[in-house]
């Protein structure tokens, strides 16, 4: 495995990332797998030299940071030499089989869920501690906005990711899922105004799907900022047949 530093930090990550969404709970999608083999497959990937691993907690509405904090407890991966990352914005559900991170606000609100989604201050602490509470770590070595936040001023939202990093709770700071011209004005306003800036983007891009070389990776570039394509495969279009993917059951 080699590694490379995350945009212009001193971070190094590896160059394949393990991506958690498909750990946690069958019960939230059908092609998640169980805790027990989430852990042997986590565990795999430490031993061929991944040390970084990316989660939300969206996935399995919890669950998947739960088993990845279990993995790390359990296989004895050592804190200093592995890189944990998750995310924030969407709701996490109080049921595992409910959706809610592609519903709209008044459903979130009108369901209990006011003030637990988006990217204002209180939301961002509160998904932090519990983050860390499924986790059961000290502290997130790369906390990614999953979203941008149409509804929360900028200034906020940049203040609140720059207290939790100056709190100790989060190392590092990250986008995802956003417009260039969002990423550029909240990186903007982070520089401007001595805060912490974003280090990572998290981007849907691939050899299908290349939008992003029109404005977001040039904007990645001029501010020193790594990019973490999250749809590298192309959710499986570019190692399957058209009749393995129409195969597939679809439950989102």
């Amino acid at each position: 495995m080699s590694y490379v530093t995350l945009g212009s930090s001193g971070l190094k990550i590896s160059k394949i990332i393990l991506g958690c969404a498909v750990y946690g709970s069958p019960d939230w999608y059908s092609w998640v797998q169980n805790e027990e083999e989430s852990i042997k497959q986590i565990k795999a990937a430490y031993d061929a030299g991944i040390n970084t691993f990316d989660t939300a907690n969206v996935y399995s509405n919890g669950q998947s940071e739960v088993v990845l904090g279990k993995a790390i407890k359990q296989e004895n991966l050592p804190r200093d030499g592995i890189v944990v990352m998750t995310k924030v914005f969407h709701p996490v559900s109080r049921y595992m089989h409910e959706h809610l991170d592609g519903k709209a606000t008044e459903y979130a609100d009108t369901h209990r869920y006011v003030n637990q989604y988006g990217l204002s201050r209180k939301h961002i602490f509160d998904s932090i501690k519990k983050s860390l509470e499924r986790l059961q770590l000290d502290y997130i070595d790369v906390l990614h906005c999953q979203e941008y936040d149409t509804s929360t001023p900028i200034h906020e939202t940049m203040k609140a990711l720059h207290d939790v990093v100056q709190l100790g709770w989060v190392r590092y700071v990250g986008m995802s899922n956003c417009r260039a011209w969002q990423f550029h004005v909240m990186q903007n306003y982070a520089v401007v105004n001595h805060l912490t800036p974003f280090i990572s983007m998290q981007n849907d891009y691939n050899l299908l799907y290349r939008e992003d070389e029109n404005e977001m990776l040039p904007t990645l570039k001029y501010f020193g900022v790594g990019s973490i394509p999250w749809t590298s495969l192309a959710r499986g279009a570019m190692v399957m047949t058209l009749d393995q993917q129409f195969a597939l059951p679809y439950d989102g």
